[in-house]
């Protein structure tokens, strides 16, 4: 009867920190279910900072790629994931919280994503980083493998976000007008 007395007490105390350390094995994808809101199930939970192979298998079930990721600030960074067949820009700061997710429009060859480079709105060059889709169907060269690091052709683009680097969040630009170097277009679309 007295070693149930002291067990149970220790029982009692240990249990937050057996809660905490279930809790902490946990990480934003945990939340995330195929045909739902992706979005709303990332905001603001924590992405673990492990290799990216144990994320990927540890959520197989939602087919989870890794895509490439940015470091956008010192304190900023976007990471590109395919999530259940779609492609997501997630953004997450310092301490590994999602500040935002942007679900990425499709793309390819004659339509390539882009991310940084140059780029410009009624011929007055932006700053920051900036990722989208190009309009690269009238390119003469479309069935090249690779555009140069140094390509400087420009652009129309179809879709594009800023990051804004106080908020960490993606802000959509009007397309109309923007041209971006096509320089930036990733390596699944045939960049460098």
């Amino acid at each position: 009867m007295k070693s149930h007395r002291i067990f149970l007490p220790l029982l009692v105390a240990a249990l937050p920190l057996l809660v905490s350390s279930a809790a902490s094995a946990r990480d934003g994808f945990e939340a995330v279910r195929c045909g739902g809101d992706v979005r709303s199930a990332l905001l603001g939970k924590w992405m673990r900072d492990e290799p990216v192979m144990q994320t990927e298998k540890r959520h197989a079930a939602l087919g989870l790629k890794d895509l490439g990721a940015d470091e956008i600030t010192d304190t900023l960074n976007s990471v590109t994931w395919r999530i259940c067949g779609k492609e997501y820009a997630v953004i997450t700061d310092a301490h590994d919280i999602v500040r935002d997710v942007l679900a990425f429009p499709p793309h390819s060859r004659a339509a390539p994503a882009f991310s940084g480079g140059v780029c410009q709105a009624n011929g007055k060059e932006l700053s920051g980083e900036i990722m989208g889709v190009l309009d690269n169907r009238g390119a003469k060269d479309v069935g090249s493998s690779h555009y140069s690091p140094q390509d400087k052709t420009l652009l129309p683009v179809t879709a594009a976000w800023r990051v804004d680097e106080k908020t960490g969040k993606f802000i959509p630009l009007p397309a109309a007008g923007l041209l971006c170097s096509r320089s930036a277009v990733g390596t699944a679309d045939g960049g460098p």
